[in-house]
């Protein structure tokens, strides 16, 4: 018999950006599945992936086996409509991310671009997909994302320091903004650093709406030193956002992000291609060039990042809101119950990952046993599963699919 709901042992990863030790919260979640050691306090907890990309895959639970697998020798767990289009494949990628520092200063490159650079450098671009991805804020969230509108980011290069970066024709305009952007980004440490320095010197008012910047410009000079050039292009040229639990931001493939400090759901389309221009070694730095070029300019404000969160048809009882980016790779379903309450999602016709992030319930699954669910515990569900949930305490759980 296939079983269409499994729980799923999921992967961690350490990358030095992470929160430390018990302060992250994909440590925390992940940790709470049977079987995975406990949270090592002198390690730093990145990220928690849940699906089949080949990196860092999830396995049942149950018997240990790869999910991709599972789903290769039970295609129809996927729904037909996902079949014809990407085969016996989860065609999105969740994650639970937790980060004390910026993460490096990035792009994910259009399927053009991702299958050019993939047929140069296979083990570096591991696959030609692209990569828009959606993040949804467990804490508070504080990112760069996009652009800033063109008027202010103008005005802002009127100060002194700032004038050697700007081409000399009198428009400015969205490849002007290429062009700085190149020019910061390829400038050497020296000039960055005595930049950054002659800017938190200015007084905040001549930074006009961005009287935060100077302050900025010392936190991030902080973590990864005064020359590194993502300072500047960040601080300047991007949109400095704080978001609150629930809140989320689209980012589409090509356009420029830096997330800062906080925990969050993330889900992207299949990918993990990535170029990075800052905020990292430079050994780790990708061509600027190629960077420059890739370059999209939207969103241009802040307003245009944020992806709303709407009430669910899938929701039978009015628990369930969804996030629903404009690509159809995937839409991400947030569950939220207080203390004796219900919900009955209705049969999706594509697979799905949940993870429960707060609290604790059941799940009721027809012709099957009511399944536990606790923080932490991870599911794949097939499609065509209607599934009930109840809690006595209060519960959370978010819901990544595809149909």
């Amino acid at each position: 018999m296939v079983n269409s709901v499994v729980q799923l042992r999921c992967g961690v990863k350490n990358d030095d950006w992470g929160k430390q030790g018990k302060s992250s919260m994909a440590a925390q979640l992940w940790s709470k599945t049977p079987g995975n050691p406990g949270i090592d306090d002198s390690k730093h907890y990145s990220e928690m992936w849940m699906g089949t990309y080949p990196s860092n895959p999830s396995y049942l639970l149950s018997t240990g086996e790869h999910l991709g697998e599972y789903l290769k020798k039970n295609p129809a767990l996927v729904g037909q409509l996902v079949m014809d289009r990407w085969g016996a494949e989860i065609p999105f990628l969740p994650k639970i991310l937790s980060f004390s520092k910026a993460l490096p200063l990035q792009i994910h490159p259009h399927r053009d671009l991702a299958a050019k650079l993939h047929k140069e450098d296979p083990n570096k671009f591991g696959d030609t997909n692209h990569k828009p991805e959606i993040a949804i804020a467990l804490s508070k969230f504080e990112l760069f994302a996009g652009w800033k509108p063109l008027s202010d980011i103008q005005s802002l290069f009127k100060l002194k320091p700032l004038e050697k970066f700007v081409p000399s024709h009198k428009d400015f305009n969205d490849e002007t903004l290429r062009q700085v952007c190149k020019s910061l980004l390829s400038a050497d440490p020296e000039t960055v650093g005595s930049t950054v320095k002659e800017l938190r010197n200015i007084p905040e008012a001549q930074f006009g709406r961005d009287q935060y910047i100077p302050a900025l410009l010392e936190r991030l000079s902080k973590q990864y030193s005064e020359c590194d050039n993502g300072n500047l292009v960040a601080a300047l040229l991007m949109n400095y956002m704080t978001l609150g639990p629930g809140d989320s931001v689209f980012v589409p493939a090509d356009s420029i992000h830096a997330y800062l400090e906080g925990d969050i759901m993330e889900c992207m389309a299949r990918s993990d291609n990535v170029l990075n221009t800052g905020f990292c070694p430079p050994a780790a730095r990708d061509n600027v060039e190629l960077f420059s070029q890739a370059l999209t300019f939207v969103p241009h404000d802040a307003k245009s990042s944020l992806l709303p969160r709407r009430k669910s048809d899938k929701g039978m009882n009015g628990k369930t809101d969804v996030y629903a980016p404009p690509i159809s790779e995937f839409s991400v379903l947030c569950t939220c119950l207080g203390a004796g309450e219900k919900e009955t999602h209705k049969a999706i016709l594509g697979p799905s990952l949940m993870i429960v992030t707060k609290g604790c319930g059941s799940m009721r699954i027809p012709g099957a046993d009511t399944v536990e669910l606790k923080e932490g515990f991870v599911f794949f569900v097939g499609q065509g599963i209607a599934l009930d949930f109840s809690t006595d305490k209060g519960m959370a759980l978010y819901r990544a699919y595809a149909d």
